[in-house]
């Protein structure tokens, strides 16, 4: 049996990495999937490989950081589909600098992508979801709200505001039958990941793949993401809410 037959999913910052793993998986776990991002280039040809195998998985262009092309991005899927049954907001940026050298505008882009990407994408289709009786919101955040990163203030300072969110939302919809989790990853190996170590290593930071190894053991893969995202997004999580996963083999438990 499929695990995720017949559910609608919108996925937000799917078109690479941890994101294209999870779309990749949910589709071919049964989902029907909708990928918003602004990266067009690579999310259309990570559809266009999904659907040459016949899996049901369609895109938008589209910064959800931004209302009305959040609004797209959620009329998209829900032209395409009907409904959302899930909303996996996966979208986010990551800055590495000194906090006195960080701007205004820097501030205000890392918690436009990290924390109001969200909350627009979750203020767009909460409704539908309540009005159901049923709905199930997955949360990107990161080891960072646990244990704080040498120049990433402002990284995780957005991250902290979006995770908040998520467990706040689970607590006031719990009994409407919502359920809101999060998954927090360590270095996972995806641009993202790339370009954070490339950032810290600029700054004299000790995060070579070996120093990542001795953190925590080895770099996560984005399927190893992918896997728990499919696990919240599905029924077999059906009595897991407000909870944070950390996917960091024991980064924060050291």
């Amino acid at each position: 049996m499929k695990r995720l037959l017949k559910k609608s999913i919108l996925i937000t910052g799917g078109a690479k990495g941890a994101g294209a793993a999870s779309a990749k998986l949910f589709a071919e776990e049964g989902a029907r999937v909708m990928i918003a991002d602004r990266d067009a280039e690579a999310a259309r040809h990570l559809v266009e490989t999904l659907c040459a195998r016949g899996l049901d998985v369609a895109f938008v262009h589209a910064d959800v950081s931004r209302p009305e092309e959040a609004e797209i991005a959620y009329w998209a899927a829900k032209d395409a589909f009907g409904q959302v049954d899930v909303l996996f907001n996966h979208a986010g940026i990551i800055i590495v600098k000194p906090f006195l050298e960080c701007t205004l505008e820097e501030w205000d882009e890392l918690m436009d992508n990290n924390a109001k990407s969200a909350f627009l994408m979750t203020r767009l289709v909460l409704p539908e979801m309540l009005e159901r009786g049923k709905g199930v919101l997955v949360f990107t955040s990161t080891t960072g709200v646990r244990a704080a990163t040498h120049l990433e203030a402002l990284y995780c300072a957005s991250k902290s505001a979006m995770h908040q969110l998520a467990r706040a939302l689970a607590v006031e919809y719990r009994d409407q039958g919502i359920r809101s989790n999060l998954i927090c990853p360590s270095f996972v190996r995806t641009q993202h990941g790339e370009h954070e170590i490339e950032q810290l290593r600029g700054y004299g930071i000790f995060a070579s793949e070996n120093d990542v190894n001795a953190m925590q053991g080895r770099i996560c893969e984005p399927e190893e993401v992918a896997e728990v995202a499919l696990f919240l997004a599905s029924d077999a999580s059906s009595f897991v809410n407000g909870a944070e996963i950390f996917v960091d083999n024991t980064f924060t438990a050291v």
